[in-house]
């Protein structure tokens, strides 16, 4: 009787495979169900960031929930940042001057003007001087200019006309204390160009008059008046002409824009509430089961956010705004109600949600426990869970031994006993 190889190691892998099939069954039901909690856990850890991100970002610098606009009676004349402080109402304005920048031109240079004397450019009650020795071209006298450490605005270019080199002086700013001086010494065709020298922008301050042609007159070294009117930035960049009517700005709540902020705020939550839905489904005839359904920790985070959602900050509630959360937790709004009291309450709302220690403060702080990366309760659990998964990948490392081991003592043992029973044929052919 010959040995058959094939039945002897089928035999073999059956028995060695029963000896750990228990203990193989055990570790990949773990591993499935520790993989599962962890795409599930950092799926819940994603979808808070990106809402703790959108509530963040309603209280960036500079930011509000409660949008004021202004509106310009005329296009063309001025644009205007109106901040939650400013006061409704009609203002008038004039705009008799713009500011504008100083710009010179020293005219007919040439290279070979360059080696001795110097230039000096004053400005604003400052100076500084150039060495026109040290230089041997325009271009270098240029570079020089703009490169030097006590230059405290002043922009030179050269500019090439009908074979003649100009060279432009402009100040970076605008105001009349901006004002471009020039002398020269040492140097006959930079003292001529000196005197010569073509104006070609005046550095005035801007002037405009508040109520008309004959109001108060108001001036800026830019045309950008901060906080002339509380609350309210204003950029001019077009001036009247003498008789014409003035521009007529309007201030006032931008319910609109006020409401897009809001509903950033609904719709970033209810999100949020999606995703806690869908993870901690608790299965049935609509659905599968959530990796995370009955999960104690993650039940506290969406309690804790409906909480919140419903508290009253500062004396006010979302509630009192037309914005309320129904029996799923899903946040809405009642646009009539809304435009009602933002109308009669305008601080509130925006106290409700970006004063300190109120309804985004409280959020951001609160979520942090959860989502923080230096001991984050979800950073915590998912360090936990890979943990665990190390194990079971080192638990996979031992029963495959155990595996090993057992198929090599049944290939020994089955190898064996056919050994023998073809000994046994063999004899038993003798008789």
């Amino acid at each position: 009787m010959a040995i058959d190889s094939d039945y002897v190691q089928s035999m073999a892998t059956q028995l060695a495979q029963y000896e750990i099939q228990g203990q193989l069954a055990k570790a990949n039901r773990n591993q499935a169900a520790y993989k599962a909690q962890l795409s599930a856990l950092t799926s819940l850890d994603s979808a808070l960031k990106t809402f703790k991100s959108a509530a963040s970002g309603l209280k960036t610098a500079g930011s509000s929930m409660l949008v004021n606009s202004a509106s310009f009676s005329q296009e063309g004349y001025a644009s205007a940042t109106v901040g939650t402080k400013a006061v409704a109402g009609s203002y008038d304005f004039f705009v008799q001057q713009l500011a504008s920048k100083s710009q010179v031109a020293l005219q007919g240079l040439q290279d070979g003007n360059l080696g001795s004397g110097s230039l000096t450019i004053g400005q604003g009650g400052d100076a500084f001087n150039i060495d026109l020795g040290a230089v041997a071209t325009l271009d270098e006298l240029a570079a020089a200019i703009n490169g030097a450490s006590d230059n405290n605005g002043v922009k030179a270019t050269l500019v090439r006309s009908n074979g003649q080199v100009n060279l432009v002086l402009t100040s970076e700013k605008t105001g009349a204390d901006q004002a471009i001086s020039l002398n020269a010494t040492g140097n006959a065709a930079f003292e001529g160009a000196v005197a010569g020298r073509q104006e070609l922008s005046v550095a005035k301050d801007a002037i405009v008059r508040l109520g008309g042609e004959s109001g108060i007159e108001l001036t800026s070294t830019s045309n950008t008046f901060d906080n002339v009117i509380d609350g309210v930035s204003l950029t001019f960049t077009k001036a009247h002409r003498s008789g014409d009517a003035p521009l007529t700005m309007e201030v006032g709540q931008d319910q609109k824009a006020t409401k897009e902020k809001a509903q950033t705020f609904v719709s970033a939550f209810n999100a949020l509430m999606t995703s806690f839905d869908s993870l901690t489904a608790s299965g049935g005839e609509s659905g599968g089961r959530g990796a995370l359904a009955g999960d104690a920790s993650v039940r506290a985070i969406e309690t804790m956010l409906n909480q919140l959602v419903r508290t009253s900050f500062g004396g006010v509630s979302l509630t009192e705004f037309g914005i309320a959360a129904d029996r799923n937790g899903k946040l809405s709004i009642d646009n009539a109600r809304f435009e009602k009291a933002i109308a009669a309450n305008p601080e509130g709302f925006e106290k409700l949600f970006t004063d300190k220690g109120n309804l985004l403060d409280t959020l951001d702080k609160n979520l942090a426990l959860y989502t923080s990366s230096a001991g984050g309760l979800l950073t915590n659990r998912k360090d936990t869970l890979n943990t665990q998964l190390r194990r079971v990948d080192q638990q996979f490392d031992t029963i495959q031994k155990q595996y090993d081991s057992h198929y090599a003592r049944y290939l020994r043992q089955y190898t064996g006993l056919m050994q023998t029973m073809a000994a046994m044929e063999q004899t038993y052919g003798m008789f």
